[in-house]
């Protein structure tokens, strides 16, 4: 690492410059202060509710399934405890 005021080289993980002394531990360019976090939040939680709602949307526009076949209440008396068979 290279320091912006002398240019001496150091060592990438060294904190101050062995030759000025300078902080080589930059701080960061941009802090994220908390109207940033409920903005990403807002936008996060509206994306994922269109979402929800077009593929339910989506879901409800497909044919039901006509391959299934249809038991009938004799063969399987326990899904219908109510209804007695026919002897």
């Amino acid at each position: 690492m290279k320091c912006l005021d002398c240019g001496t080289e150091n060592k990438g993980n060294i904190r101050y410059c062995r030759k000025c002394g300078k902080d080589l531990t930059l701080p960061p360019v941009w802090f994220p202060n908390l109207k940033w976090h409920l903005k990403t939040l807002a936008i996060i939680y509206i994306v994922l509710i269109i979402f929800y709602f077009s593929i339910g949307h989506l879901l409800r526009k497909l044919p039901p399934p006509y391959d299934q076949r249809i038991i009938p209440p004799e063969t399987t008396p326990w899904l219908y405890p109510h209804k007695n068979p026919a002897p």
